[in-house]
């Protein structure tokens, strides 16, 4: 009778799941797709105007101004706004796109260096001076270059219509200088407020 108990009782061990046998795998789920940083928003410098450009609009201040283009791309140089008044190129703005700082507010935009940026009446460096006394007619204003013979000039225009002053002081006014060189062509074009009647930089 003891026999048949033992036997039976090694049947039944041999029956029984063993403790140290793994678990049954668990069939695993998808694997969540690792998220995608979105793309930063493209930015679009299309026709210089006497308010702006792209997302750059004159009286913007220079905290607004770094996060739409870019600080400067030369942060060692001289003349870095810091103080009073100074210009610099944006870095994500065009090749040859300047803009000039005074008290901490944007007050003008320079294409030159051979940008290829035109202005709202289709105009850019290397066009004549003719084209642009065309595209304003009788509202353009011509003064003498400082610097260079004629042809060299100033041509410039003021949203609104010609002004009477002989300099204008008018934070308010906004308009456009196309700087003519000695050989007849642009050489610059200065948009934005009353500092686009500099001639030297910031004075």
């Amino acid at each position: 009778m003891k026999r048949i108990a033992v036997i039976a009782a090694l049947a039944f061990a041999a029956c029984s799941p063993s403790s140290n046998e793994p678990a049954p795998a668990t069939p695993a789920g998808p694997t969540p797709a690792a998220e995608t940083p979105a793309p930063s928003p493209a930015i679009t410098f299309d026709v210089l105007t006497p308010d702006g450009i792209g997302p750059l609009t004159i009286g913007m201040t220079k905290d607004e101004v770094i996060p739409a283009a870019g600080d400067t791309r030369t942060p060692d140089a001289a003349g870095i706004p810091g103080s009073e008044c100074g210009e610099f190129q944006p870095q994500r703005a065009p090749d040859g796109l300047w803009v000039m700082i005074e008290t901490g507010k944007l007050t003008r935009i320079t294409i030159g260096e051979m940008s290829t940026l035109k202005t709202d009446k289709g105009l850019g460096l290397g066009d004549a001076a003719d084209a642009v006394k065309t595209a304003y007619g009788a509202e353009a204003k011509t003064t003498p270059h400082k610097y260079q013979d004629a042809p060299a000039e100033y041509i410039t225009w003021w949203k609104g219509g010609p002004r009477s002053e002989p300099y204008v002081q008018d934070a308010a006014a906004r308009g456009i200088v196309y700087e003519i060189h000695g050989t007849g062509k642009e050489g610059a074009i200065h948009a934005g407020g009353p500092s686009i009647q500099y001639v030297e930089g910031c004075a």
